[in-house]
């Protein structure tokens, strides 16, 4: 074994469990989860004593009043937010407590592993579908919304890894994801990029996708499967196979599993994806917004045209 248990100091110790025993008793209850948000960042910030002086109507430049706002996730804005087939009733408070797991990781106390891997576990009990006991979420890891994760048991995520839950994205026990993987739930029309198609994507237990990888929304990648560094996968990774490249084919089985591991001769893997979409139905009355603003009808020179 490369690794050893430790454990903070006793009054360390002590302080920690007091801290989130009373965030989770607080997001447990029927409390506004703004408040909650907004009262654990004031404080995990030091900024009470401010923030106080502003309550009472005290003088502040305006660069203190937007850091004092900031602490409220209402007064926020998310990429996601923008997302016009978004569960919206479930958005509104996933949205509050992603916003108190992204703010978290810009404290020095992110950085302390013991304390921070086991504030975003009780984070995640709250936000994602399921969590699983024993998770390890590290620094900088970021989602769509957060309330389409389900995450088994034992789970290791890395730093900076994306989880996009636009669809839905199940994630089984034992899995590894290394630092800067990319796992997707969402695609994008190839001719009219605003046009989103929503997908399931599936690791199954005991997986390894390592550093900077990248999962296409609606894959399935098998059990004991390995995804190796910077590797694109576009399409279902067999149980116990190891696939690398751009995009991704099999190169081996894991020793030990070659009689139970699915024979795919010649390494390329199969796209199912049309089988896990996720139909959805937008607002009638949505006022849309067209961030591109482009001509989607044919090339900007007509004269290229074949």
């Amino acid at each position: 074994m490369t690794k050893r248990h430790v454990s903070l100091p006793v009054e360390a110790e002590s302080g920690l469990q007091a801290f989130l025993e009373e965030v989770d008793e607080r997001l447990s209850s029927d409390e506004s989860t703004c408040e909650v948000v907004q009262d654990t960042l004031v404080d995990l910030f030091g900024d009470r004593d401010a923030y106080e002086r502003w309550q009472e109507g005290e003088e502040v430049t305006p660069a203190e009043r937007v850091r004092l706002q900031g602490y409220d996730p209402c007064n926020s804005t998310l990429e996601s937010e923008y997302y016009a087939e978004k569960d919206e009733e479930r958005y509104r408070r996933s949205k509050h407590l992603q916003w108190l797991w992204r703010q978290f990781d810009a404290t020095p106390m992110a950085d302390n592993v013991e304390f921070a891997l086991r504030f975003r576990q009780m984070l995640a009990n709250h936000l994602f579908e399921e969590a699983g006991e024993n998770l390890r979420i590290f620094k900088g890891v970021s989602f769509s919304y957060g309330h389409n994760i389900t995450v088994g048991d034992n789970t290791i995520i890395h730093d900076d890894v994306h989880l996009d839950d636009r669809g839905k994205l199940t994630i089984g026990s034992r899995v590894s994801i290394s630092d800067d993987a990319h796992i997707y739930s969402h695609d994008h029309d190839v001719v009219d990029q605003t046009e989103v198609r929503n997908f399931h994507t599936v690791i199954e237990d005991d997986v390894r996708i390592t550093y900077d990888a990248m999962i296409r929304a609606g894959t399935h990648v098998g059990e004991n499967a390995i995804v190796g560094a910077r590797s694109n996968v576009q399409g279902d990774v067999p149980a116990h196979h190891i696939v690398v490249g751009a995009p991704a084919k099999s190169v081996k089985i894991k020793p030990g599993y070659e009689d139970e591991a699915e024979d795919i001769g010649d390494g390329r893997l199969e796209s199912h994806q049309d089988e896990r979409e996720i139909p959805y139905d937008l607002p009638e009355d949505l006022d849309v917004f067209d961030e591109f603003q482009r001509d989607i009808d044919g090339p900007i020179h007509p004269h290229k045209r074949p």
